[in-house]
């Protein structure tokens, strides 16, 4: 397939070439092999929170029926652009074709979108369980639960539809090359040719809607949450309480402070590797961090996990000891 072809008298491109990690040739196997231990580290570990919510009935409750969607968003979001980077790292021209950079866009927002407002629905959670805990089994019933995980992922669905579908109608005339790694809305912009109105439209409706919108309720969630724990008198309740709490809070002030430091950067003065540097941390090395979190901060998990290991390891290595 060629990179570009006719259209009237517009090359209209149809392949796009990835400069993301061209700088430095010589570590392209290093490289490789860095982001294939986190790929893999982030889907056993993920992998490893899910099957330990689902095994455990201790873990069925609201807290950890979203913490198992987080998981699930984390493995898609992260298969959506680590994949087809490995591969190229051993291609000499790292191409993507224009209907694989559609797809990779419309996952990659979906996933992100619905993230954004998981994060926010799981800050509910906690302020409900710690401002009003006598009305919590009503008030995050299972019904309530389903409402709103149809609602975080119908968010992020309708939005990604949105931009996907306002991609479709640009016309990209070239170059093809993209400073980057993965597609984004914003690079495939700077390649159009035709009015790109709707779709900045479309991103900064979205930016208030599914990004700035959860971010403000889950700062004003965790104000009254925090002023609540400090009106309890004992120091070890209020450590008890937070405990509750502390592996979300921890994973939104990571998501957000990458996410912004991502998508807010000056449109001068950085260049190609910091770029590339900020997308990693916030595409690749977050959805691995966190079960990593909520396996070294929440007991609950670790005691979950210390089960599952000692229910499939264990056996296993016990019967090899005794048929020898």
């Amino acid at each position: 397939m060629k990179d570009v072809k006719e259209r009237g008298n517009q090359s209209v491109v149809t392949e796009f070439i990835f400069l993301g990690f061209s700088n430095h040739p010589e570590l392209q196997g290093l490289f490789f092999l860095i982001f294939l231990v986190v790929y893999l580290v982030t889907l056993l570990g993920n992998l490893l929170i899910l099957t330990a919510i689902r095994i455990n009935p201790v873990l069925h409750t609201p807290m950890y029926y979203f913490l198992s969607n987080l998981s699930f968003l984390d493995m898609c979001y992260t298969s959506t652009t680590v994949p087809i980077m490995l591969v190229n790292f051993f291609r000499e021209k790292k191409t993507i074709s224009y209907e694989g950079c559609l797809s990779q866009i419309f996952f990659l927002v979906t996933f992100s979108g619905s993230e954004c407002v998981l994060l926010a629905a799981m800050a509910y959670d906690r302020f409900i369980a710690i401002c009003y805990p006598l009305h919590y089994p009503v008030l995050m019933s299972k019904r309530v639960c389903a409402y709103l995980a149809g609602g975080f992922w119908l968010c992020g669905l309708v939005n990604s539809l949105t931009h996907t579908g306002l991609m479709v109608t640009l016309t990209l005339c070239g170059p093809n090359q993209i400073s980057h790694f993965l597609c984004d809305i914003p690079l495939l912009l700077k390649l159009s040719c035709s009015d790109t109105s709707a779709n900045e439209v479309a991103l900064y409706v979205s930016s208030a809607t599914i990004g700035l919108s959860p971010c403000l309720f889950t700062a004003v969630s965790y104000m009254l949450i925090i002023s609540a724990i400090l009106k309890i008198q004992s120091a070890q309740g209020r450590k008890k309480v937070f405990s509750t709490c502390a592996s979300h809070l921890t994973v939104v002030v990571i998501y957000y402070g990458t996410g912004n430091f991502n998508y807010d950067q000056p449109s001068s003065g950085y260049s190609l590797d910091v770029d590339i540097l900020v997308s990693v941390l916030f595409c690749i090395v977050t959805p691995m961090l966190n079960p990593i979190i909520y396996s070294l901060r929440n007991k609950e998990v670790k005691v979950a996990l210390r089960k599952l290991y000692e229910g499939y390891i264990l056996p296993s290595d016990s019967s090899v000891q005794i048929s020898s």
